[in-house]
């Protein structure tokens, strides 16, 4: 047992004895071990009052953040993957590659062989998990660095896109499958001006996190373990009740909830519970914060690279279905540089580059960054060049606190 370890137990136990600590101690406490979340939800909001100022407010409309929030749903159901990944200390330089080519098989199959909407999803979704066992094969089993199988990943999936493409764009798609990258849950009344059956999703949203957090309270104190004072922590649940309502609000006066965005709305719970809840997570945390330490615990290291890998695969493919249903169409260009936004994502929403930290809820967050950069330096009309370059400084500003972080802690 670690020192770390034994430093908690005896927390717990000093807790548990009734030495309890000041308000501020726990604020403090708090703050600190969640340091690098605050920090870039901050960084949002900043980033979103900038940009609301230059914009003379068309940044925080509505149509926009409705459109924002569909914009990035294909980027943030792959970061989901992406930190489960760079968690257990490796990295996949394929995923914009493989998103191309999964939406290409996608169009193919559609628009070419003339399947229907399901069909076509089973098959692209089974070719996905295979593309995903492959990778996972060659750095579980195979003993090849990640970076270096994701790096040929990287260009044999987009010579494969190009192939079956042909350079041109394959489109249309039907509407049933276009709808999972467009369409909205439909109004229960018509007439209303907003859409109620969002609204009446969003209250849902709201009890089920009411009743997440009371749970997690009860559960704390049964065993011991430190928690808020009761009026910080109704401010924390009213605050995060607050903020559903707003982002729900937001969609629900435009058009309502994107399909899209319930899709990454399930693989957020699905992911969070099997990273936080599941043993497989925890071996994916173990492995990332010391390897040699979870091999010698009995941890079958293999097993869990190969699923890490058919998971990615898995939520690249759904990210190529989102993006090409979003498009409506398959190009020779698809996903290029996604790899590159699911990564910064992950990091810029507290993924340790170092392995063993991070979490899918964060990812969103540093999704919502990297897609407000470019919704907002869109509408300033800002060139493509400048759009790069505030984000790769972004990125480093990422990294840079994340090394801190981790030396400090």
């Amino acid at each position: 047992m670690g020192n770390a370890e034994i430093n908690t137990i005896a927390k717990n136990n000093q807790t548990a004895l009734g030495h309890t600590k000041s308000i501020r101690e726990i604020l403090v406490g708090t703050l600190k071990g969640n340091m690098r979340q605050y920090t870039m939800i901050l960084a949002l909001l900043v980033i979103w009052g900038f940009f609301t100022i230059v914009t003379d407010g068309i940044f925080i409309s509505s149509r926009n953040l409705s459109n924002l929030f569909l914009q990035c749903a294909a980027t943030a159901i792959a970061a989901c993957g992406m930190v489960l990944v760079m968690v257990a200390g490796h990295i996949d330089l394929s995923v914009g590659s493989f998103v191309g080519l999964t939406g290409a098989i996608a169009a193919q199959l559609m628009v070419k062989a003339h399947m229907g909407t399901i069909e076509t999803i089973a098959i692209t979704i089974g070719i996905g998990l295979l593309l995903g066992l492959f990778q996972g094969f060659w750095v579980a089993y195979g003993k090849v660095p990640a970076f270096i199988v994701t790096l040929a990943g990287l260009l044999a999936f987009r010579g494969g896109v190009i192939a079956i493409t042909g350079g041109n764009s394959i489109a249309p798609m039907n509407d049933t499958f276009k709808a999972i990258g467009q369409g909205y849950l439909p109004k229960i009344n018509p007439g209303l001006p907003f859409s109620d059956t969002s609204a009446l999703i969003g209250v849902v949203f709201i009890i089920c996190y009411l009743v997440f957090e009371i749970n997690k309270r009860r559960s704390r104190i049964k065993y011991g373990f430190e928690v808020l004072p009761m009026s910080l922590q109704i401010a924390k649940m009213v605050g995060f009740s607050l903020l559903i309502a707003l982002v729900i609000g937001i969609m629900a006066s435009y058009m309502g909830i994107p399909y899209a965005i319930l899709l990454l709305i399930a693989i957020i719970v699905i992911f969070t519970v099997i990273a936080e809840k599941s043993t497989f997570g925890r071996h994916i945390y173990a492995i990332g914060g010391n390897k040699e330490a979870a091999r010698l615990s009995g941890i079958n290291i293999n097993k869990v690279n190969l699923g890490i890998f058919v998971l990615m695969g898995l939520l690249s493919t759904i990210a190529g279905i989102v993006y090409t249903a979003r498009l409506n169409a398959a190009t020779g260009s698809a996903g290029t540089n996604m790899e590159l936004d699911a990564i910064a994502s992950a990091v810029i929403g507290g993924t340790s580059t170092l392995g063993g930290a991070g979490t899918i809820a964060g990812c969103i967050i540093g999704a919502l960054v990297m897609g407000s950069l470019d919704n907002g330096m869109s509408l300033m009309n800002a060139n493509v060049s400048a759009q790069y370059i505030v984000k790769g400084l972004i990125l480093l500003l990422a990294v840079w606190f994340d090394i801190k972080f981790s030396k400090r802690s």
